[in-house]
């Protein structure tokens, strides 16, 4: 086997579509939209299946998908922008800039805490049961008077599937010069800048056409409410849905010029989003050996071992231990990126030179949707040479 002009073994790569292929028509998910590149240069992209069980509406490259919680790499690159903008620094407390944010444990928060899942503050998918999700401002009201800590900031590593970035999205417009919206900042400071024209922050209407509606298979507990009323998990339908932990919606492609400019630490096609110093501080294991309490009770039902969380600032890092990891084994230390709940994945391997973006349908149960992204991971950077 020998590698093309990418540095990729075409061989290996048609095997990584195979095996997808294999997935999908033993019915573990319904469909996959892939790009996996090395030096920018893409060596595989591929739309695989479907956006629905039936098999009615064939995925397409452009397919727009709900990423979930990849909307949180979103948030955190506008929220490092502002840190070096200036606007706060990772040792703010929240409360210095969300005053009614404050008694016991909470009101010594900071963004570092946030950005690393060691706030202290519980893993809950909704401030109040029952609440409509799409509205932001709701959100951010029912957090600052519902939401205590647990247990003291930097203790233990609990991954937030909502807390922490309703108040870095509040931080971000409380502190912005231009008073914009959460919606408006990402626009204008992200998604035109990188010509992310099928990203929205809510179901855009011109991209509902291409919208793969998600379907979570009763695989995810936890439900989504809306104030439009269009079902248990609505909000991921909304058009003007504000959710900076979840709502964002994106194709491969733009996944992938946002893994790019990553990958270019900050700049793409002239672009300066970031700088490579704090991309460097971003992708470094800042958690120690210290487990993701989110994991540790589905990796014992499993009996397999919890590795370390490996939490950058706002990253997953992939770290050293062989463990189960969405990122695969073969990646090196430092590869970072951000997953969605049973659906979504996107990861940069600095060493390697090489991107990984894979959006699915059909939401698989998350200890198997780990072995999934695992498996596949581990493929793509087989294709190396």
């Amino acid at each position: 086997m020998t590698e093309d002009a990418t540095g990729l073994v075409p061989e290996r790569l048609a095997h990584l579509k195979s095996v997808i292929e294999d997935d999908i028509e033993r019915r573990r998910y319904w469909g996959a939209v892939i790009t996996v590149a090395r030096g920018g240069k893409i060596g595989l992209h591929a739309a695989i299946g479907s956006a629905d069980a039936a098999g009615a509406k064939p995925l397409a490259g452009d397919s727009v998908f709900s990423i979930f919680s990849v909307t949180k790499a979103f948030t955190n690159v506008i929220v490092l922008k502002a840190i070096e903008d200036g606007r706060f620094a990772l040792t703010t407390k929240i409360s210095e800039i969300i005053p009614e944010f404050s008694g016991g444990h909470r009101q010594h928060i900071t963004f570092f805490h946030l950005l690393t899942h060691t706030s202290g503050l519980p893993m809950l998918w909704s401030p109040r049961p029952g609440m409509n999700l799409d509205i932001f401002d709701d959100i951010v009201a029912a957090t600052i008077a519902e939401v205590h800590s647990m247990e003291p900031p930097g203790e233990r590593v609990a991954y937030s599937p909502m807390m922490n970035h309703v108040l870095m999205g509040e931080a971000l417009r409380r502190t912005d010069p231009k008073r914009r919206s959460y919606r408006d900042m990402m626009n204008e400071d992200l998604l035109q800048p990188l010509g992310m024209h099928s990203t929205a922050v809510g179901v855009r209407r011109d991209l509902k056409e291409r919208h793969v509606i998600p379907d979570f298979r009763n695989n995810y507990a936890a439900t989504h409410h809306s104030s439009g009323n269009l079902g248990v998990n609505g909000a991921f339908e909304e058009e003007l849905a504000e959710m900076p932990w979840v709502g964002i919606v994106s194709t491969v492609p733009d996944m992938f010029r946002l893994a790019e400019m990553l990958r270019h630490e900050g700049t793409l096609d002239g672009k300066r989003i970031l700088s490579p110093a704090i991309l460097r501080l971003a992708r470094r294991n800042w958690t120690g050996d210290k487990p993701n309490e989110l994991y540790r009770g589905l990796f014992y039902k499993r009996h397999w071992t919890p590795g370390p969380a490996y939490m950058g600032l706002g990253f997953a890092v992939r770290g050293t231990a062989v463990a189960h990891h969405l990122f695969g084994t073969l990646t090196s230390p430092e590869t970072f990126g951000n997953y969605g709940a049973g659906t979504a994945l996107f990861w940069v391997d600095p060493a390697a030179d090489l991107t990984f973006v894979c959006l699915t349908a059909g939401l698989m149960e998350s200890t198997e949707n780990i072995e999934r992204f695992q498996r596949l991971s581990d493929i793509a950077v087989s294709a190396c040479v």
